[in-house]
């Protein structure tokens, strides 16, 4: 817990009548693949959202290296500048090649020159396995390839944490492992990651630890072999039980 880079300390978030957080504490330290799994609805998506303040808490406090966001909302901007975020959707500009894509938060945010930024685009689309696409639009690519432009634009700010949204949710299912591939290549190079995901096999090859989360809040956490091979909570086995074939 001392090398935590983020702490959730008794989160709590409500939608109107709906407690979708209920005091929701955990920690991913540094170089930590952290996956939350769960039924569709129990706040795993609501607490990765409330990390870097696209949702709003209303009680406790999350901390990302040292800046605190609690229901006043401090520090959004300190914290957003740390974490990188990888949505269901890919959210390209669809008028900009991929290279600018990846160039234009480079030198708005972080003042980057133009040529220091187009470098660091061309490693990253090396790294996500693209590097052929710098030059094509969002439309003339994949499904997949435009979620590992997502990726690399994500790492051009340099995060200290990836917050991964379901990545492949969105995606066919021939194009899943390909961003599943470039995922684990990050854990393997020791990103600190939090990822939401139904990916069980993803869950167990790169997770430092898993948590299991139903009705807003955190029933199971452990490691992946623990959790997937021994589970001793008896929702997570009926859960296991249904997507594990």
């Amino acid at each position: 817990m001392n090398n935590a880079i983020v702490r959730i300390e008794e989160v709590h978030k409500h939608f109107g009548s709906v407690h979708a957080l209920r005091g929701v504490s955990t920690h991913v330290n540094k170089g930590e693949v952290l996956v939350v799994i769960g039924p569709s609805g129990c706040g795993k998506s609501t607490l990765l959202r409330s990390i870097n303040g696209l949702e709003t808490i209303d009680g406790g406090r999350v901390v990302v290296d040292g800046n605190v966001i609690d229901s006043k909302h401090r520090n959004i901007n300190a914290v957003r500048a740390e974490v990188g975020m990888v949505f269901q959707q890919f959210n390209l500009f669809p008028h900009l090649t991929v290279l600018e894509n990846l160039t234009l938060a480079q030198t708005q945010v972080r003042k980057r020159d133009k040529k220091a930024s187009q470098e660091i685009a061309h490693d990253l689309l090396r790294k996500v396995r693209i590097p052929e696409k710098a030059n094509s639009y969002p439309a003339q690519l994949s499904g997949g390839q435009q979620q590992r432009v997502a990726i690399a634009r994500a790492l051009a700010m340099n995060p200290k944490v990836m917050l991964f949204d379901e990545p492949t949710s969105a995606l066919d299912p021939e194009m899943i492992n390909e961003v599943l591939d470039v995922m684990l290549d990050l854990a393997n190079e020791g990103m600190t990651m939090l990822v939401v995901s139904h990916e069980m096999g993803f869950a167990r090859n790169a997770a430092s630890r898993v948590v299991f989360m139903e009705a807003g809040q955190i029933v199971a956490e452990g490691p992946p072999r623990d959790m997937f091979d021994n589970p001793d909570n008896e929702r997570m086995r009926q859960f296991l039980s249904k997507i594990l074939h």
